[in-house]
């Protein structure tokens, strides 16, 4: 069975988050890092090479693959600050319309600029992702 891609690593969280070439995105990296070290308790972590994660969970699916994947986490892309919510945002419609312009996926919530965003909404979302699955086992 194939190793997963992403993984936890030793690279410098700082140094990445000074590497992103787009001013407003680097800071609202920087933000959204501090912000969810506050909330989680946990440092942030490298994993692969462009997530910054919080914690961790290991998932275990039917067909044997396992591994571990951050319990919360954020990327800075191109086109938005992406933050990962592994059990996604079923239960979350209360906080997502608190939340402002943003956009979700099954699990990744698409920030184009933070300082549109309800601050108070997005760390209850952040903290309760993470009390669902740090240090967890998730089978799927």
């Amino acid at each position: 069975m194939a190793e997963p891609k992403t993984t936890r690593n030793d690279a410098s969280v700082e140094e990445f988050l000074a590497g992103v070439t787009d001013a407003r995105r680097r800071t609202d990296a920087q933000a959204v890092c501090e912000l969810m070290e506050d909330v989680t308790g946990q440092p942030p972590a490298m994993w692969g090479s462009a997530i910054v994660g919080f914690g961790q969970y290991r998932y275990v699916y039917a067909s044997g693959k396992q591994g571990d994947w951050p319990a919360v986490g954020f990327s800075p892309r191109k086109q938005a600050l992406v933050l990962y919510v592994s059990e996604g945002f079923d239960d979350d419609g209360d906080l997502l319309a608190r939340l402002g312009p943003v956009t979700v996926s099954k699990a990744c919530l698409y920030v184009k600029k933070l300082a549109d965003v309800d601050t108070a909404a997005l760390r209850e979302l952040i903290a309760t992702a993470f009390t669902q699955v740090h240090g967890k086992t998730i089978n799927s």
